[in-house]
């Protein structure tokens, strides 16, 4: 029964997780802790790195204490150690690198350096239901908004991005301009709930082709943003903040469930994968399932408790490359700000990427 220590602090969320595959082939997370730092980047209506850093040099070490505690687990049981090192904050990644790769040099285990969304899309595996390639994935988060096609033998292919704004950063401005708060996803969510979706007619951003028309898979949410401005500043006081955030939350719902559906039945995959922070929004999960049943498509959407950042989605990921052959990754790897998944398999060669 494998197992991997997962570290992670890539933004804002430090986190610890024991992750193992059970004998019945199931992954099993036997413990996971995250120590937010929402409320105090709240103040300041986003993250600040240099505060994200300190908060988890304070906080992993404690984290890791309590998931192996509470798993009865030593470290030199554990087949590997992993940690998140790309994209992400680069002394946030630091963090979980640094005592990542101490740990696997005083205790003898491999280090595994784990691509981001590689974690989210490993995400959806603690799910009851396992998805079986090939699929597409939307993943849709606070930093990446993609469609990747996820092949038989685990190779990935973009199919679809956002060209500027994510769709969380997207909720995160808007939620602000409405005076909702950090983080943005969940205040939006909770004031659209007795909002009228349809009363404000917002563009659904598209994507120019060269040769003419629009690209058919591909996001962009600036428009959007601007658009929020702009009604905003037409209304009168008091704003009708529960209509604007459900219009707003509609529109986003809309486009991201459209074009990954015609995505999907364009390339043959009848199943479509949602991993992301955003994908715990109640009005897109419903909204997929819904549209996806009348068209035929399988929905496989990652649990709740792993859809924003953690660490039992890297130890899935960690797993996952473990039981493909990976037996570790140099201990030089340094961490990058961005780095692109599908240079994901670099990580796992004997000289480091980076």
């Amino acid at each position: 029964m494998p197992s991997v220590l997962a570290l992670e602090t890539s933004c804002d969320e430090s986190a610890a997780a024991l992750v193992c595959r059970r004998a019945d082939g199931r992954l099993e997370v036997q413990s996971a802790r995250i120590a937010s730092q929402v409320e105090e980047h709240a103040r300041w209506g986003g993250v600040v790195p240099e505060i994200a850093s300190r908060r988890h040099v304070e906080a992993l070490p404690d984290l890791i204490d309590q998931v192996l505690s509470e798993s009865r687990a030593m470290l030199e049981e554990v087949d590997a150690i992993a940690a998140t090192v790309a994209p992400g904050l680069a002394g946030a990644l630091m963090v979980a690198s640094v005592t990542g790769r101490t740990l696997s040099a005083l205790h003898d285990r491999p280090f595994l350096a784990v691509h981001h969304l590689e974690g989210h899309l490993a995400s959806v595996h603690l799910a009851e239901h396992r998805p079986q390639p090939p699929y597409l994935v939307l993943l849709v988060s606070g930093g990446h908004t993609e469609l990747i096609r996820v092949a038989v033998d685990g190779a990935m292919k973009r199919l679809g991005r956002s060209h500027d704004d994510a769709a969380g950063e997207a909720f995160d401005k808007v939620a602000r301009l409405l005076g909702l708060g950090y983080p943005g996803g969940p205040a939006i969510q909770a004031a659209a709930e007795s909002g009228d979706g349809r009363r404000f007619k917002l563009p659904k951003g598209r994507i120019s082709l060269p040769e003419g028309g629009f690209h058919p898979y591909d996001f962009s949410f600036s428009g959007l943003k601007t658009a929020m401005l702009r009604t905003v500043e037409a209304q009168s006081n008091p704003l009708p903040t529960a209509d604007l955030a459900a219009s707003f939350e509609q529109v986003v719902v809309d486009v991201l469930v459209d074009r990954s559906l015609r995505c999907a039945m364009d390339h043959g995959l009848e199943e479509l994968v949602m991993v992301g922070g955003v994908a715990a929004n109640c009005r897109l999960r419903c909204t997929l399932q819904k549209r996806s049943d009348a068209m035929g498509v399988r929905v496989s959407v990652a649990p709740l408790a792993y859809c924003t950042d953690n660490a039992a989605m890297i130890g899935a990921a960690a797993l996952l490359r473990w039981e493909s052959g990976a037996r570790g990754c140099s201990w030089r790897t340094g961490v990058s700000a961005r780095w692109s998944l599908a240079q994901a398999d670099r990580l796992y060669n004997e000289q480091p990427a980076f």
